[in-house]
């Protein structure tokens, strides 16, 4: 099974591509950011977005997808731009037929950390024994990709083990 993870944001949009293998081990199988330029108008950064997500789900296939949820901001400018990505987010994924899960910043932080009130540190260091990885996975944009990936996979795993 992989899951796509992404963690929305215009300027910078962390994505996570994990497989769970038929053990429950995790394999990190890309990760990183999909930058814009401040300087492009918001629609070609947009669009940016959405071809670079539509390349990157070409080149893994993936089953699923979880995506992070807004965290209310007091700045409602930024909240609205990170809006908009979070919303051709959800349109390229469906467009690819995935099922899409969407995960609050506090479920990821217990599903990775099990700890709700897990910072970033702890995040990006649980991600990496998780994955097995050499170094914590930067960006933080990126490392929370692959929590979100993380999260969206155990969930499943969860879920379709629940007998209801």
């Amino acid at each position: 099974m992989i899951s796509l993870g992404i963690d929305p944001g215009t300027a910078s949009l962390g994505y996570g591509v994990v497989r769970e293998h038929g053990d429950g081990s995790l394999e990190a199988l890309e990760y990183g950011v999909i930058r814009t330029g401040p300087e492009a108008p918001m629609p070609m950064r947009l669009q940016k977005i959405h071809r670079e997500l539509g390349e990157l789900m070409g080149r893994h296939r993936p089953d699923r997808a979880g995506v992070e949820e807004l965290f209310f901001s007091r700045n409602v400018s930024t909240a609205l731009t990170v809006a908009q990505a979070r919303g051709v987010v959800l349109l390229a994924l469906q467009q690819a037929g995935l099922t899409i899960a969407e995960y609050k910043p506090n479920a990821i932080k217990i599903a990775v950390c099990g700890y709700g009130g897990a910072d970033k540190a702890q995040i990006k260091e649980m991600v990496r024994l998780l994955l097995g990885l050499k170094e914590a996975p930067r960006p933080d944009d990126a490392a929370d990709g692959l929590a979100v990936a993380i999260t969206d996979l155990h969930s499943y795993r969860l879920r379709s083990l629940d007998p209801a």
